[in-house]
């Protein structure tokens, strides 16, 4: 076998009580959830030798949203998007702490990726949507970049009067079970139930293969050409969280990562000398929903440590309703990317806020034109009466009801006096339509004067961590020298050198577009199909 694609990860072991050894295999190992299938995908079409080793026992659900730049769907909807400008919003969400080269990777090739795998998606009775709503506005209170870069495939027979980037997940068929479909019709499967445990590599040379733990034993996978990880973070790994990301931690309620998330495909690579990013990056949305009093970070200790909250997608978090803190205070613009409050209000006492809105918060919703998956929150807001449509979160705390702001902060847990006289201020600005305390943009206020009034408390929800391999243009992992380790590429979310600090959620899907261009390109790579 010349490519070995390895997904999941595992845990490195003192003994080895039981090896067997497979075939020669070509190249790669990579998880099968986006970058690994795509992968995969790529592979099978290229008539390349390879083997798949997940650590779970079954495909990885797909990502729904898909961030690709100047394709087919844009040219059809006499779209453009600047890529110099991008390249450099990019950039600048990162600090700079990145390597401009990997991004041009994908902004210059996610078009071709998704034009490959639309063919195998529309195979399998699917259509493609690029979603162009509520982007042509100032977005937080400053000059965010917002182009329209969000695609999903979804099943055309679906009659569903909710477009596409209403609903959570590609409808009828996901991406990756499509994929699975597609490189088993071409001889190939996923060998799931194989958690890595070690990479081979001979003494300062190249990476040869891989050691796995399997149901019957431990299993050597050797490759000829390449091993691509395709592992994931370290989101599902608290030890690691609270050693690499301690700020995340600090800013979270509740988690929805893939509980195989634990890096492994990260350890593995550094015990052989890889680099890795020094600073952390984090996928954390604000929607994590908290009951009073509940504060943000771990309950528990070590590998076991859990965050507290039931409800790790409050999809109305996303939604610049009005702020506050514990003390019934406004600490910050509502209008700003998922992972903002979630920073800011690890400033504040307790690491979460509470929001509030009256009886046309629904109407409200609609006006905010939030981009993203935050869209789905506004389209709950118009299903029906709020207690009812998020029903599970009144029953839990999360979510209360009230006739007066009197009673909403009693039932919140607030100052009652403080409260008003933040909403007084509040209601003041919006009247003016100019916040004059945090500049959050006009059309992005509200009013809080007509019963019933609602409010809920909130923390992050962490879904995923960004940071990984230091990795060059062509997904080929790098040492501390920045020198190629030959044989060993990474793709998504354990690579690195693109993401720092947090997640540029005006980007809408660049994090999951940019994982399955990688492991697209990776392939191509090392098949020599890039000139």
């Amino acid at each position: 076998m010349n490519l070995l694609v390895v997904g999941g990860g595992g845990r490195e072991h003192a003994i080895i009580k039981k090896l067997k050894e497979n075939p020669l295999v070509e190249t790669i190992y990579a998880l099968p959830g986006n970058g690994g299938m795509a992968a995969a995908a790529t592979a099978s079409s290229l008539g390349v030798d390879f083997v798949i080793c997940e650590k779970a026992d079954a495909v990885q659900h797909a990502r729904h949203w898909v961030g690709a730049v100047n394709t087919r769907w844009h040219r059809d909807a006499n779209l453009s998007v600047d890529e110099g400008k991008l390249l450099n919003e990019l950039t600048r969400y990162a600090s700079g702490k990145c390597r401009q080269d990997v991004w041009k990777t994908w902004i210059r090739e996610s078009a071709d990726t998704l034009e490959f795998l639309d063919g195998i998606m529309r195979d399998a009775g699917m259509d493609l949507y690029l979603d162009t709503e509520g982007y042509d506005h100032a977005t937080g209170g400053t000059d965010y970049y917002v182009p329209m870069i969000q695609h999903m495939w979804f099943d055309p027979a679906d009659t569903a009067e909710v477009p596409p980037c209403l609903r959570g997940e590609e409808t009828v068929k996901h991406r990756n079970l499509v994929l699975e479909g597609y490189i088993g019709a071409a001889g190939h499967e996923v060998s799931y139930g194989h958690a890595l445990v070690k990479l081979l590599r001979e003494e300062g040379g190249r990476v040869t293969g891989a050691v796995f733990e399997a149901k019957d034993g431990y299993v050597q996978v050797n490759a000829s050409k390449a091993v691509l990880l395709t592992c994931g973070g370290y989101a599902a790994n608290p030890v690691m969280m609270q050693a690499l990301s301690p700020s995340t931690v600090k800013t979270c309620t509740a988690a929805f990562y893939s509980p195989n998330n634990t890096g492994d495909g990260i350890r593995a690579a550094l015990w052989i000398g890889a680099d890795r990013d020094d600073d952390s990056a984090t996928m954390v949305f604000d929607r994590g929903g908290a009951t009073p009093g509940m504060n943000t970070g771990y309950v528990g200790e070590g590998a076991e440590a859990m965050f507290p909250s039931a409800d790790p997608a409050l999809l109305i978090g996303s939604e610049p309703f009005l702020r506050v803190n514990r003390q019934g205070k406004r600490f910050m613009n509502e209008s700003a990317p998922y992972d903002t409050a979630s920073f800011a209000a690890s400033r504040q006492p307790g690491g979460v806020w509470c929001s509030i809105f009256d009886a046309n918060g629904p109407a409200d919703a609609l006006r905010f034109s939030v981009v993203g998956c935050a869209k789905i929150g506004t389209a709950l807001l118009q299903m029906g009466p709020v207690e009812a449509v998020f029903a599970p979160d009144v029953e839990g705390g999360m979510l209360v009801k009230a006739d007066s702001i009197e009673e909403l902060a009693q039932k919140l847990e607030l100052p009652a006096d403080e409260l008003a006289r933040t909403i007084e201020r509040y209601n003041e600005l919006y009247d003016k339509q100019q916040d004059d305390d945090y500049g959050k943009e006009p059309f992005r206020l509200s009013a809080i004067r007509q019963a019933p009034f609602y409010g809920f408390w909130c923390g992050g929800s962490l879904l995923t961590t960004l940071d990984g391999l230091s990795i060059n243009e062509d997904m080929q992992v790098l040492d501390e020298d920045c020198k190629v380790i030959e044989g060993l590429y990474a793709a998504g979310d354990c690579s690195g050198n693109l993401f720092s600090g947090n997640y540029p959620e005006y980007l809408v899907g660049c994090a999951c577009g940019r994982t399955i261009t990688e492991g697209r390109h990776a392939v191509l790579h090392v098949a020599g199909e890039l000139g």
